[in-house]
């Protein structure tokens, strides 16, 4: 079987980056990926200013606590002071710029005012609470790399930066479809041997939370024919087209060959657990992967394979999650596969594992945390560290 990390390899070596670029507004553009980095047409921010309501002064003016300035002036948020004379202070607010020949503020709550004049029962530094122009971000320096995926906190980072819309790679065309005579959608009454349908709630989600646009061409009867004809459909205007279920070598597993028919077909087996089963190849201009039916196997070799193809794909440049060393607060023997164990951290901050890690419980993902990234043949004791791989890296 192949290894996992090889399977990785040349699932990446194979995704060709969409070359298209579009610009959108720095609101819509959260989940995109940058295609053009981001430089700062403004300092951050613009002037020095206050990071506490107080009173901006000059420190040579207060040698001792207790100490009393003539209030000369008010500074609020958004308006502009004139220079502080020697023996005064303005009363300043948060965010509000500086006087010129202030060097430092201090808080108001170390402050007693009477009438024009306040006492200052603090000795200040220089530049107390204050934030210099600048020290966020400079003018012309870079704030955004192209390849970043956009976070809520990489669009605020733009627009404090000035940028009202953004270059990005255009999103990646899926096509989605499942195979399975005994797939019925929620709502409809089950046959007898049926079962509903998860694995295509579970992979269009997955799909559009990594910003694709999806085309669901729903269920596809077991049939070749059937299968050519939705493979075609597919191939038409997507970058990609992703299955689950058909990809075994059973009289019934019709994905198969009906890829082999219409494109060309890799079927790996890899040494992972839950998976083993992925196919990839290529259907016209689209790419296919084609994912065990199993629902826990399907969730796992998207998040660990597929995720990392597509974001490679759109453009991005950091594709891999970040692991995380935590105890183990359970112990298992360890398999011949590389194994994904469905884990959450418990209140005492180590890992423990859903009892039942079956292909088919898919209830142990909604229960757990992430995955414990556990290596072939690896038998795991009670207090080990072990890479932990959170959902937060992989959703």
């Amino acid at each position: 079987m192949l290894d996992f990390d090889d399977a990785l390899a040349r699932l990446l070596a194979g995704a060709n980056a969409v070359g298209e670029t579009e610009e959108v507004p720095t609101f819509a553009a959260a989940g995109r990926i940058l295609a053009q980095r981001l430089r700062s047409g403004v300092d951050v921010p613009p002037l020095d200013n206050t990071s506490m309501d107080g009173y901006a002064l000059r420190c040579a003016d207060v040698p001792a606590a207790g100490a009393q300035l003539v209030v000369a002036q008010r500074i609020v948020a958004g308006s502009v002071g004139h220079v502080l004379a020697p023996g005064t202070a303005a009363r300043i607010f948060t965010g509000a710029p500086l006087p010129a020949g202030a060097d430092a503020v201090v808080m108001q709550e170390l402050c007693a005012v009477d009438g024009d004049r306040v006492t200052v029962n603090h000795v200040p530094r220089d530049g107390e609470w204050i934030r210099r122009r600048g020290e966020d971000i400079a003018a012309g320096s870079e704030v955004l790399a192209a390849g970043t995926r956009l976070s809520a906190a990489h669009v605020g980072v733009a627009a404090s930066a000035g940028a009202a819309r953004l270059a990005v790679y255009r999103r990646l065309r899926v096509a989605l479809f499942s195979t399975g005579d005994e797939l019925a959608m929620p709502g409809e009454a089950l046959k007898p041997g049926g079962i509903y349908n998860s694995n295509r709630y579970t992979l269009r989600a997955l799909l559009e939370g990594l910003g694709c646009v999806v085309a669901d061409l729903g269920i596809v009867p077991d049939s070749r024919d059937a299968t050519r004809a939705a493979l075609r459909e597919a191939a038409a205007g997507n970058d990609l087209i992703l299955t689950s279920g058909g990809v075994s070598v059973g009289e019934e597993d019709h994905v198969k060959p009906a890829v082999e028919a219409e494109g060309a077909l890799d079927l790996w087996k890899i040494a992972i657990k839950p998976g083993k089963p992925l196919a990839f190849g290529r259907v016209g201009a689209a790419a296919f992967i084609g994912l065990p039916g199993n629902p826990v196997s399907s969730f796992v070799t998207f998040l660990m394979l597929v995720r990392p193809y597509i974001l490679k794909a759109q453009g991005a440049t950091a594709v891999t999650p970040r692991a995380q060393l935590l105890r183990a607060d359970f112990s298992c023997p360890g398999d011949p596969r590389r194994e994904f164990l469905r884990a959450r951290v418990n209140a005492e901050g180590g890992l423990e594992l859903f009892a039942n890690q079956s292909a088919g419980v898919l209830t142990s993902c909604t229960w757990a945390d992430g995955l414990v990234d556990n290596p072939s043949r690896h038998a795991v004791a009670r207090g080990d560290q072990v890479r932990f791989l959170p959902f937060s890296e992989l959703l």
